[in-house]
């Protein structure tokens, strides 16, 4: 049996243009699909997965997420 593991990450939505969308993730501004969400709006969070969104979140989920990942990148400073 072999396990496979995915990351999607959080994005802010900054802009929407058809169905893709400008996102901010951590300060750095991407192009992204959003053909699997296309309700998505301006100050949305959504979950990215290979510059596609994948799904909406709460901004207290994603919040959440984001310190994480913050908490992770300043650990593996220290090491």
């Amino acid at each position: 049996m072999s396990l496979v593991m995915c990351l999607a990450i959080p994005a802010l939505i900054l802009s929407v243009d058809g169905d893709s969308a400008e996102v901010d993730i951590g300060g750095v501004h991407r192009r992204i699909g959003t053909m699997l969400t296309p309700q998505v709006k301006v100050g949305d969070y959504v979950l990215l997965h290979t510059g596609y969104s994948i799904g909406i979140l709460q901004p207290e989920e994603a919040e959440q997420t984001l310190a994480v990942f913050r908490e992770l990148a300043e650990v593996s400073e220290i090491l």
